[in-house]
């Protein structure tokens, strides 16, 4: 599986565009990811913040992500419209039947695949090899468009969850 993302992200928003990323519980079908495309794309294109019109990005990454980009250059996210945002991702869930919002679930590359592995499984994981400290991992806590494009996959020892593992001093 290719995965390089960077040329999809547009190159006229700022480094310091405010980043979003929702994981799915599971891969899209194709029927499924267009009608989310498409919801998306109606939802950019109508992104407002007190009437200002605000410079958004949406896109599916590998079947899995949602990931929602705004320039704030141009007009700044107020609350209602980071809420108009949540409003959306939980329409997705609803109607797709499935979690956008669960933080305990892990996304690593595996054999060239995305895994998901539970927070509470990570320690196993590791102790019995089906990852390691060079493991790609995605940190869906990438805050801006900078991070995202350099920080979103990183080996898991370059992580936060290198100090879960006690891998600090070690990789």
């Amino acid at each position: 599986m290719n995965f390089e993302y960077q040329h999809l992200v547009p190159a006229d928003f700022d480094d310091a565009s405010r980043v979003w990323i929702y994981q799915s519980s599971r891969l899209f079908f194709i029927s499924e990811a267009l009608q989310i495309e498409d919801m998306l794309n109606d939802f950019v294109a109508g992104w407002n913040s007190h009437g200002a019109k605000v410079k958004g990005y949406a896109n599916i990454l590998f079947g899995q992500f949602v990931v929602l980009m705004a320039d704030e250059t141009a007009a700044g996210v107020s609350g209602c419209s980071t809420d108009s945002s949540v409003r959306l991702i939980k329409q997705i869930e609803e109607a797709f039947k499935i979690d956008l919002f669960n933080r305990q679930n892990l996304a690593f590359v595996v054999k060239e695949k995305i895994q998901t592995i539970p927070l509470a499984q990570l320690k196993y994981a590791f102790d019995n090899n089906f990852i390691n400290a060079d493991t790609l991992y995605f940190n869906n806590l990438v805050a801006d468009k900078k991070a995202f494009l350099s920080q979103w996959m990183v080996p898991v020892k370059e992580s936060w969850l290198s100090g879960k593992l006690a891998l600090v001093g070690n990789g």
